[in-house]
């Protein structure tokens, strides 16, 4: 069982997703990653940048809309705690609504005049409207993948017969919206490539609709299955029904479901007893042997219990592992179970299971820890895939079933590889690398000679031989050592004048490799600075590096980026009023703190989707599945230490902050929109005058991506132009 879902999509704080690919693999990892590297966007013409100018950052801006307060107190262990806006916590509520169409108003209003606009739009669509491909999946010779041409919104489902074969249409998700926000996604393939389950999403949503088609004739299945948050869909080897696991209102369930039968009727096979504060996955093998399932306590990645069900004489569901305190990725091949696991090995380890003889006693460690961490494994051709990260970079190496060492993969360059995608059975796979300004790759990979080919390639109009990065090394205020990459145009001066673009995340065991990012081209192409730092709290650097960044040390995070931010600017890359911040998600509550704690050392904010209340953050959608990372208010322990950096909490009356543009949407159905309504509210009845806060709320945007490409674009100038804005430059046409 593997997941299809795209590298770096970011769902990692509420689920994982698990769907049967090219290799029998239940993959848990948590989909974070859709927007910790939010949109990092710009624009610019070859190195021309304009000079500081106050009278532009001010450029007349009308006052905010005033926000009635309701002034709503809270007693929390005898602190008690005011909220003005607890009304605008009704999302639907017709006050709640008018006030939204204000704001967004208010902010249009303002962007829309924002000088360059059109130049920076134009790069954009450049760079984002290209033909694009995903990895494919071969199963019974055809291979599956999305692709979405330069002139289309949406990525469609396709199928190619043969490795050389033409490619045929089979789901196109442009006629399911006027607007085009609906998206697809493969959710299974059945082993002989005749069946695929696609999962239909809704703009930004985490929800979908699983379904079914016969691949020969293109018909659909009448099953009719709910819109749901969904961890596994996958099929038996007959092909007469699916496992499907998802989110009830009682918690996470497993169902079986028969073909051709109601689904209300399904019977529940697994997490009965499940709580809603946990997530369940599920999966079956490639060969069609076993359903596999894990419990996963919360999104910090601290336990995950494993069972399995062997479906050829329909067993008893029993248990792998259910009684320690680690994480646990599952894959099976051969009689056996691969278990990658950080128990006793804060860096990870991968350890054989005969499952004939499945009692702990009789696990073999086979690819034992090491210095690097590991960050993923998978089974292809015999043998065993795993990836690392060495200083926030990727690594990918080939072991056998005995752990001896086949090979490195030859990478081109620093930058993030995915994992090996392939099956047990064929030597055949396929992986992808990027870097910051190096497009999308997917190579092809055999298994048994290392010879690798490229398979498909993003034709971006962006030359990487313009660009340089290098990582370095700064001391955090404890004295601790965190890397940062840097990149930008071959030849910048170090005049301390230039726009920088500073993003990190900072949590749930997250890595930032370099990635590409069109924005980040863009922002680069205009002389600017583009620097990613490997904040605590992430997983870089193994479970301690994570856990120096959770919980009561949390400010361990905050306190690495503006360490990092004043190593720039002691270095004279930039200064204050050139540099720009930019977070979402979990990256959004660390804009917060940013704004918050120091609001002297930042130019321009954007905050997206953004968690900012954290003494009520537990209470809404699927937050609960962070409290193992965050803590909750209604801890007495816990409180103190997220009371003291709440950034809904921390803002004070009359303070000088910099511009702030906080982005977020209905369609956010995994961090509660109400974080960034009443943090617009209140610091814009709070803020000192002369710099805007500006709330961009799309009726239609969420936190899993989905937006149609002429959408993104748009998103993106908006984004960036602010940002360009407060920091004194006029975006240039780029030929």
């Amino acid at each position: 069982m593997k997941s299809i879902s795209a590298k770096n999509s970011d769902a990692a704080e509420t689920k994982t997703q698990f769907v049967k690919a090219s290799s029998p693999a239940i993959t848990t990892a948590l989909l974070f990653a859709a927007m910790f590297t939010f949109v990092f966007c710009a624009l610019l013409a070859a190195r021309l940048l304009a000079q500081d100018n106050p009278a532009q950052n001010a450029m007349n801006v009308p006052p905010a809309p005033v926000t009635r307060m309701d002034n709503v107190t809270d007693d929390y262990f005898g602190t008690k705690v005011t909220d003005p806006f607890r009304w605008l916590e009704d999302q639907k509520s017709p006050e709640t609504r008018a006030w939204i169409d204000k704001e967004n108003n208010y902010t249009n209003s303002i962007l829309s005049k924002l000088p360059g606009r059109e130049a920076l739009r134009a790069r954009l669509s450049a760079l984002y409207k290209v033909d694009s491909i995903g990895m494919p999946i071969e199963h019974g010779g055809r291979y599956f993948f999305s692709k979405r041409a330069a002139t289309e919104d949406q990525a469609k489902l396709y199928i190619r017969q043969g490795a050389t074969g033409n490619d045929d249409l089979l789901v196109d998700p442009l006629p399911l919206s006027a607007d085009h926000t609906a998206s697809v996604r493969f959710d299974a393939i059945s082993t002989d490539g005749s069946m695929i389950a696609y999962a239909v999403q809704l703009g930004g949503a985490d929800e979908s609709t699983p379904h079914f088609m016969d691949v020969a004739t293109h018909r659909e299945l009448p099953d009719k299955f709910p819109l749901a948050r969904y961890d596994g869909v996958d099929f038996t080897s007959a092909k007469d029904g699916v496992y499907y696991t998802y989110q009830t209102k009682d918690g996470p369930r497993t169902f079986w479901h028969k073909f051709g039968t109601a689904v209300s009727d399904d019977p529940i096979i697994f997490g009965a007893d499940v709580g809603p504060e946990k997530i369940v996955g599920s999966g079956i093998t490639e060969d069609g042997n076993y359903l596999l399932l894990e419990i996963i306590y919360g999104a910090s990645n601290d336990r995950t219990d494993v069972y399995y069900k062997d479906l050829r004489n329909n067993g008893a569901i029993t248990p792998l592992v259910n009684d320690v305190a680690a994480s646990f990725t599952v894959d099976e091949g051969s009689d056996h179970f691969y278990l990658q696991t950080n128990w006793n090995a804060p860096k990870n380890r991968i350890v054989s299971v005969d499952i004939a003889h499945p009692e702990k006693a009789n696990w073999k460690t086979i690819v034992p820890e090491g210095d690097v961490p590991i960050q993923g494994m998978s089974l292809v051709g015999g043998k065993i895939g795993v990836s690392y990260s060495k200083n926030a970079s990727s690594l990918l190496k080939l072991f056998d079933t005995d752990g001896k060492l086949v090979r490195d993969v030859s990478l081109p360059t620093i930058g993030s590889a995915s994992q090996i995608s392939g099956r047990w059975n064929s030597d055949e796979s396929f992986y992808s690398f990027d870097s910051y300004f190096v497009p999308p790759t997917i190579y092809r990979y055999d298994a048994a000679t290392g010879e690798q080919t490229v398979w498909a390639r993003r034709n971006v109009p962006v030359d990487p031989n313009k660009f340089t990065m290098q990582q370095v090394w700064y001391k955090s205020k404890d004295g601790t050592k965190i890397p940062m990459f840097v990149a930008h145009l071959k030849g910048l001066k170090l005049d301390g004048n230039n726009p920088t673009y500073l993003t990190a995340y900072g949590g749930f065991n997250v890595n930032l490799e370099p990635s590409y990012s069109g924005s980040a081209v863009a922002w680069m192409e205009q002389g600017g600075v583009y620097a990613v730092p490997n904040l605590r709290g992430g997983g870089e650097f193994g479970d301690a590096w994570h856990h120096a960044g959770m919980l009561e040390k949390k400010q361990n995070v905050f306190d690495d980026f503006y360490a990092a931010a004043e190593w720039l600017i002691a270095n004279h890359y930039t200064k204050t009023s050139r540099l720009a911040i930019e977070g979402g998600s979990n990256g959004g509550l660390l804009m917060g703190a940013a704004v918050t704690q120091r609001p002297d050392l930042f130019g321009a904010v954007v905050c997206a989707f953004p968690l900012l209340d954290m003494l009520r953050y537990q209470n809404f959608l699927v937050a609960r599945y962070w409290v193992p990372e965050y803590g909750s208010s209604e801890d007495a322990k816990q409180f103190p230490f997220i009371y003291a950096y709440s950034p809904y909490q921390r803002v004070k009356k009359g303070a000088k902050y910099p511009a702030v543009l906080f982005v977020t949407g209905d369609a956010d159905t995994r961090v509660a929109p109400l974080h960034a309504r009443k943090m617009a509210a209140l610091m814009q009845a709070d803020a000192a005058p002369g710099k805007p806060i500006l709330l961009k709320y799309d009726t239609k945007a969420g936190h899993s991506g989905g937006a149609p490409i002429a959408k993104q674009v748009d998103d993106t100038t908006d984004e960036l132009n602010f940002l360009f804005w407060q920091l004194g430059v006029v975006p240039k046409p780029v030929s």
